[in-house]
């Protein structure tokens, strides 16, 4: 473009010297060059920048153009594809994105090596490369895009209610002497909360087991040799009745005080065995248990689930016992306070002598290393 103004410029000057001996000669020959020069610039500055080598120096290689068009491997067009050239340096590139159509085109492209970069959403990225010579229109076979791979993340291992299920089959292993039920203690040293349907399941297979029908029987005996809630009188009715009764109460305060109210309240109706510190830490620790419990949460809260476990089994009481053997609104609480205490009582046995006594436990002595 520079050369053709040159050009233009001399056929000027020539037409000056023709016209010599016109007026104002000599100022048309000093301006001449000045004004060739002005509309050269004008149109430098209008000119866009071009990446690569710039057009018009001496001896500097012609850009040229790439186009081509994204597929998809069915042969469908692939509208709005994101495609990058890059030069072979690395430090020229053009971007910009297939059409309606497909097509995509990249005009003033340095002469050289070149690669293409063909991105589009759901599809995996492709390369294409070619080497364009100067003043070349270089037509770059379709590029067919593949559906990008699906990739799935598998973790291999246990979720916190199977390993809770676990734990509670470990714990429904464990009986004292290898015999009598020991349920609602926790050996494991990283216990998971129960769901609302083990507390149940832990608490139906409690009052069902065999050797907790045969317990109520020796209670109810007792009762019977003491004529404790004489009101039921003697015999085998009266036997049957004293059965009854405390099987009633066994199940009512299993059920409130370990499933229904741990259930609606998220907490967790088992003792977790400590085993470890002093002496008098793990007696505070046992007796703090009759009163605190671990929430589903893993925090320590009131233990309002065994509290109201025990005031309503004895207010439940109240409906099978003798008249003259009922507790009053008075009696109910003082009730209450003693399965406070009688809980305390299991806990210290459960911390010092019931594991002891517990043979084939599943889960190794939390003291040991």
């Amino acid at each position: 473009m520079i050369l053709s103004k040159e050009v233009s410029c001399r056929k000027s000057f020539r037409n000056v010297q023709s016209s010599f001996l016109c007026y104002g000669t000599l100022i048309w020959l000093s301006l001449t060059p000045l004004l060739c020069a002005l509309p050269a610039r004008a149109q430098a500055q209008e000119s866009p920048a071009v990446e690569g080598p710039q057009r018009g120096l001496p001896n500097a290689p012609l850009p040229g153009t790439v186009n081509g068009s994204v597929l998809d491997r069915t042969g469908a067009v692939v509208a709005g594809a994101r495609i990058k050239l890059t030069h072979k340096d690395q430090s020229l590139f053009q971007e910009t994105a297939s059409g309606a159509d497909g097509q995509f085109s990249f005009a003033n492209v340095a002469p050289g090596l070149f690669q293409l970069t063909v991105t589009a959403e759901g599809f995996a990225a492709q390369l294409s490369s070619g080497t364009l010579h100067p003043g070349e229109i270089f037509t770059v076979p379709p590029v067919a895009l593949t559906v990008a791979t699906a990739l799935t993340e598998v973790r291999v291992g246990l979720s916190q209610v199977e390993v809770a299920q676990e734990q509670v089959e470990d714990a429904e292993k464990q009986r004292v002497l290898g015999f009598i039920p020991n349920f609602y203690v926790s050996y494991d040293k990283h216990p998971a909360p129960l769901t609302s349907k083990q507390k149940f399941e832990l608490a139906w297979k409690t009052t069902v087991d065999p050797v907790s029908f045969a317990l109520i029987g020796v209670i109810a005996g007792i009762q019977q040799s003491q004529d404790q809630f004489s009101g039921y009188g003697q015999g085998a009715e009266g036997y049957a009745k004293r059965y009854g009764a405390s099987y009633a109460n066994f199940v009512s305060g299993t059920f409130i005080g370990s499933a229904i109210l741990p259930s609606l309240l998220k907490q967790d109706p088992r003792y977790f065995y400590k085993g470890t510190g002093s002496k008098r830490s793990r007696i505070l620790y046992a007796i703090a248990g009759s009163v605190v419990c671990k929430g589903d949460n893993g925090h320590w809260q009131p233990n309002y689930s065994s509290i109201l476990g025990n005031l309503a089994a004895g207010a439940i009481s109240n409906l099978y016992y003798p008249e003259k053997d009922r507790d009053g609104v008075g009696l109910t609480f003082e009730s209450g306070a003693i399965g406070i205490g009688a809980t305390a009582g299991a806990n210290l046995i459960q911390e010092f002598l019931i594991r002891k006594l517990t043979p084939n436990l599943p889960h190794d002595d939390p003291a040991k290393p």
